[in-house]
């Protein structure tokens, strides 16, 4: 083990057996013999903050394998010797290129004859598991006798956000091993459990903590450990699961739930599984062999090389963060709905947050609306309360003057938010940031009068915070560069994903949805229904259609942009339907009315179910206009790269993940066939179809 992770884990006491040889015979894996014979087998991916399953691994572990089963031990442990976790998965760099199935077959074929080699071993193998054991990393423990996590530790199968399933023997394993409905849920929900949530389904045998593992290793080689029993409603479930009767009544149920979330058109991976499991979930042998196989074809399809790239949009993404010292207060200007939101977050993220306003309602609002949301995504009460122990109401804005960055979160409003500034820049630290969060109003604007313009920072957040994993960092010709990289650092340091925009009228993702709202309106006043407009969207592939986003997002908030960046960007687009400012004078301003196009009832539209089906063409009325603005926001560098702009669309406004961003979708499709599909909707609709100029560089 080297000197740097030799050091790391001894600050964490981790119980590693004997102390590792000064060198080892292979680049990955550190191999050594306790006095009673027990072998530990430690895992350092070489170059790697985080260990993952890649080919060189795996066959290095062949090569240990080899040694042990020339001479076997009394026992062996494994073990990550990475700080971050066990095993993030495996190496997406490495198969998310493959295009040929009989070389993924094959590459599979070999890593599951390894793995099947540790499950054989002549002895008892011991998993040890701390922080996160994913994908790859999870089919590896389960070809160990025994499974020891510490506690904290976290265990899933995301595969099927990448359009694919275990692939490793995870899916056959699994299901053997545990519940196979539990089994099946977690492979097709991608979700993650903790340790005693693990061991509650029998996924993991034991849960203890860094300081007892050599007793629980030892307990698990000699064979005194003691096996968690099973529930009986578990063992009655898994009874029925294990019959093929059980399995198709099951299988029926799973695919329905997977069609309201991932479409069988869509996201054909779920499907795959569930037939895997129904057909053979009772012949585990037979079983392995199909999962490659239908791995292999999953992996080829144009979804899954999607949900690939998109991987990496978010990787990109969260790389442009880079790194600085942890911001430690931030204080919040506006009590409201985003205000009240940002601050929660914040305080969430493990920040001190001082949340202003003028009014105690607002303050009282904005912390109830927090707890309610603590509650939710925390499931221990200490979480909520150290949480809400960090967010200050601050009637009197006492907290500017303590603050490393001031987030201004009031309403769109030029001179209100000027006025904010004035105030705000006299009490601030030198060196603090002065943030707006503005939605469509350009920052040269902002910035006139400031005494350091070079401070001012765009990072706008998008609704609802706790789920938009998107945030804007906008820049200006005058902001400096510490500045913009500390903003950055900051989005990254509350787990949201920065993406550096410049400032333009709506910056990127509200100036391309727009024209997909505001066409939604035009053919609503053309006389179709509602329900047909968003069915259409969805079809596509959108998480819910513009109809429905426009009542969620607030018809106020909607025409009030509309209106700023018409005139601001000079579009050819129609004015707003005089029934939607009717509508916004009467106060039906959508789902925080309870009144808006639909009504709304506990959070949920109101939607007809006998609405027509989406005519042909629906779909590129409303979705050619938000790449073609796409394509313009290339053009004029408001992003720099397709890949923000993607990743901006997928990660701020959920653009159907499965085609890998607007102008990625353009590639695929045909970059000559959109801009005729334009000019045909031109020709029918009005100049507002008209392809920007923008798309001979993508050709």
């Amino acid at each position: 083990m080297t000197g740097i992770a030799m050091s790391v884990l001894e600050e964490r006491n981790l119980e590693l057996g004997p102390k590792p040889a000064k060198k080892s015979k292979w680049k990955h894996w550190r191999l050594t013999r306790t006095k009673d014979d027990v072998a530990w087998l430690l895992l350092d991916k070489q170059g790697s903050s985080a260990n993952i399953l890649s080919m060189d691994v795996l066959r290095e572990l062949s090569e240990v394998l080899t040694e042990l089963e020339a001479a076997p031990a009394k026992g062996l442990v494994l073990r990550s010797a990475k700080e971050s976790g066990f095993v993030a998965g495996a190496d997406i760099t490495e198969f998310g290129v493959m295009t040929d199935e009989d070389e993924i077959a094959a590459m599979l074929t070999e890593g599951n004859r390894i793995l099947d080699r540790l499950d054989a071993l002549p002895f008892t193998t011991v998993a040890v598991v701390h922080g996160f054991c994913l994908g790859g990393g999870l089919e590896l423990i389960l070809a160990c006798d025994r499974r020891i996590a510490i506690d904290g530790s976290r265990y899933g199968f995301p595969e099927v956000l990448l359009g694919l399933h275990p692939g490793l023997g995870g899916t056959w394993r699994s299901t053997q091993l545990i519940n196979p409905v539990e089994a099946m849920s977690l492979m097709l929900t991608g979700r993650t459990v903790q340790a005693r949530a693990a061991k509650g389904m029998g996924l993991v045998d034991a849960v203890t903590e860094e300081r007892h593992v050599l007793n629980a290793v030892q307990s698990a080689i000699d064979g005194s450990f003691r096996m968690p029993k099973r529930a009986l409603p578990q063992k009655a479930i898994g009874a029925i699961a294990g019959t093929a009767f059980g399995r198709r009544l099951f299988a029926k149920q799973m695919r329905k739930e997977a069609e309201k979330k991932a479409p069988s058109k869509n996201y054909p991976a779920p499907y795959a599984l569930i037939d895997l499991w129904e057909d053979l979930g009772g012949e585990p042998r037979t079983m392995k062999d199909a999962e490659v196989a239908s791995f292999a074809k999953l992996l080829v399809t144009p979804t899954a090389k999607n949900l690939v790239r998109v991987f990496f949009l978010r990787e990109n993404l969260k790389k442009l963060a880079g790194k600085a010292e942890p911001l430690k207060h931030v204080h919040v200007i506006g009590a409201g709905a985003m205000g009240g939101d940002i601050a929660a977050w914040c305080a969430w993220q493990g920040v001190h947050v001082s949340l202003a306003d003028m009014q105690p309602k607002p303050l009282a609002k904005a912390v109830g609306k927090a707890a309610s949301l603590f509650g939710k995504i925390g499931k221990k009460s200490a979480l909520t309360r150290d949480a809400l122990d960090r967010m200050i109401p601050d009637l009197h804005g006492d907290g500017v003057a303590r603050a490393d960055l001031i987030i201004e979160a009031v309403p769109e409003n030029l001179e209100l938010k000027k006025k904010v500034f004035t105030v705000a820049e006299q009490r601030m630290k030198k060196d603090a940031i002065l943030a707006t969060n503005t939605s469509s109003i350009p920052l040269e604007e902002l910035r006139e009068g400031l005494a350091r313009p070079e401070r001012l920072v765009g990072i706008h957040f998008f609704n609802p915070v706790s789920r938009m994993q998107l945030v804007e960092v906008v820049s200006h010709d005058k902001a400096s560069k510490a500045t913009l990289d500390a903003a950055r650092a900051f989005v990254g340091q509350i787990d949201r994903l920065p993406a550096p925009v410049k400032s333009a009228p709506g910056f990127v993702v509200n100036r391309a949805l727009l024209p997909y709202m505001l066409e939604a309106m035009v053919v609503l006043d053309e006389g179709v229904k509602p329900e047909t407009i968003d069915k259409a969207a969805v079809e596509f592939g959108m998480p819910m259609g513009p109809i429905e986003l426009a009542d969620q997002v607030g018809l106020d908030i909607c025409l009030h942009v509309s209106e700023v960046l018409k005139e601001q960007l000079k579009w050819p687009m129609p004015d707003a339907p005089q029934w939607l400012r009717d509508k916004v004078a009467a106060g039906e301003l959508g789902a925080k009315t309870g009144r808006g196009i639909y009504l709304w009832e506990k959070g949920d539209a109101k939607k007809a179910k006998d609405s027509p089906r989406p005519p042909d063409g629906l779909a590129d009325r409303l979705i050619l206009p938000m790449v073609n603005t796409c394509v313009a926001i290339l053009r004029e560098g408001v992003a720099e790269t397709e890949d923000i702009i993607d990743g901006s669309m997928i990660f701020g406004t959920g653009f159907a993940p499965f085609r890998g961003g607007p102008l990625h979708y353009a590639r695929q499709r045909g970059v000559d066939a959109v801009v005729a599909r334009l000019h045909e909707l031109a020709k029918a609709h009005g100049e507002r179809f008209e392809p920007d100029s923008g798309w001979e560089r993508l050709k």
